[in-house]
């Protein structure tokens, strides 16, 4: 019979791998909560439409790369390609614009794209995202970099850089799109197939195409920096000089426009050097006009995502703290019915106290519950037998040392609690 397989694009994660992206998704939340965001859980899926209002029908996520189906009573749903467009849905139907400013969320999700996989990249994707709305100073811009910032930094990723652009707002993007499209047609023959689509509908994404000489052409492009009006210019220098004054490190890049139709002001990335072609760990900016477009009222919006899947291997490329799993500290090997009954109330009474213990469920030998206990990285290993029942007495092995100590049965929760 053949195997079935996972879907193409998707993974399996198992420990050890497992219990560091467990030690991850804490740090995650423990910084977040730091900076003062709390949780918020969205469906896997949503109406289609939510995503063409909210992440834009010119993307390719919209146009190449969402997963929707057709449920039993016609309706259109999409798995969830990224996360903002459906907090932004949650906040309006729950009545969360009415709570206290700034609105302040974070999420850790799977998330669905069709795209070619490779190192860094999947179908299927866990990601890390958080969402501030209300507040449109460039404080907010900053909480949302820093709090970036403090995550890459503690979960020990080196050789990270931040990456910042401002690409304008309503007021001043449409001239500068016109600068910009007046180049590209220009140079319209040289543009790669994907690029001259691009330039129809968003040419600012031809400024972060990967193809050689798309990437020769956007050198020479114009710079949204330069073409910014006083309040957005206002914005970025005062960005700027809050990151200048925490100590900051950043590169202004004017090929960072982000995917996304909704973005306007601040984008940025922070980049790591190492990990292969996937090298963006966190992506995001602000969307001040992306409330009211899903028929909320208006208020401006930041925030980034960060994909697991890339951070983890940041972290292996640094050589940053990787957690093992946490060791056993008593493995109770058990000689007959009567003693495994007994090594069951002790291994419960550890258990409730939150110390990892097991004992023989296999009906084992002596020799090969010993191999087993040494492969789970056991600490300590208890034997009970008949002989040991009657005298109440038995014998504990420090499987690191080989030392053994006689305790009385009734003491080896105790002894493992104290030994600890």
């Amino acid at each position: 019979m053949e195997k079935i397989r996972k879907p193409r694009g998707t993974m399996d994660i198992f420990s050890p791998e497992s219990d560091i992206w467990v030690y991850v998704e804490e740090k995650m939340r423990e910084v977040a909560r730091r900076f003062g965001f709390t949780e918020v859980r969205t469906p896997t899926f949503e109406e289609i439409g939510l995503f063409k209002r909210g992440v834009g029908d010119t993307t390719d996520v919209v146009q190449k790369e969402m997963y929707a189906f057709e449920d039993k009573d016609g309706s259109v749903f999409a798995l969830r390609p990224e996360g903002t467009a459906s907090v932004v849905r949650a906040i309006i139907e729950n009545g969360k614009t009415s709570d206290p400013m700034p609105l302040k969320y974070y999420y850790i999700i799977n998330c669905f794209r069709y795209e070619k996989p490779q190192a860094g990249r999947s179908r299927e994707f866990s990601q890390f995202g958080i969402e501030m709305f209300g507040a449109s100073g460039a404080a907010a811009d900053f909480t949302s970099i820093s709090l970036a910032n403090a995550l890459l930094r503690e979960l020990g990723i080196q050789g990270i850089k931040l990456h910042i652009n401002s690409i304008g707002c309503p007021e001043c993007r449409p001239a500068y799109r016109e600068k910009l499209i007046e180049y590209l047609n220009e140079r319209r023959d040289s543009l790669c197939d994907t690029c001259k689509e691009r330039l129809e509908m968003n040419p600012l994404r031809v400024l972060d195409c990967k193809n050689d000489e798309c990437r020769k052409i956007a050198e020479g492009a114009p710079k949204s920096v330069d073409n910014l009006c006083t309040e957005c210019k206002a914005h970025m220098d005062t960005l700027i000089n809050m990151l200048d004054s925490c100590g900051i490190d950043y590169v202004i890049d004017t090929k960072i426009v982000r995917g996304l139709d909704y973005y306007t002001k601040t984008v940025f990335e922070f980049i790591c050097d190492g990990i292969g072609a996937q090298s963006t760990v966190c992506g995001g900016g602000r969307y001040d006009g992306l409330m009211e477009q899903l028929g909320g009222p208006s208020l401006p919006g930041i925030g980034f995502g960060m994909g697991i899947t890339r951070l983890i291997m940041a972290m292996k490329q640094s050589g940053a703290y990787l957690p093992e799993r946490e060791p056993l500290s008593l493995y109770v090997a058990p000689l007959g019915d009567r003693a495994s009954i007994e090594s069951q109330r002790i291994v419960t009474e550890l258990r409730d106290a939150g110390v990892r213990a097991e004992c023989d469920i296999m009906n084992r030998s002596l020799k090969a519950q010993m191999k087993y206990a040494d492969k789970l990285g056991a600490r300590y290993a208890l034997i009970i037998g008949d002989s040991e029942l009657e005298s109440g007495v038995a014998v504990i092995k420090n499987m690191q040392t080989s030392e053994q100590t006689e305790i009385k049965i009734s003491d080896a929760a105790d002894f493992i609690r104290k030994s600890m």
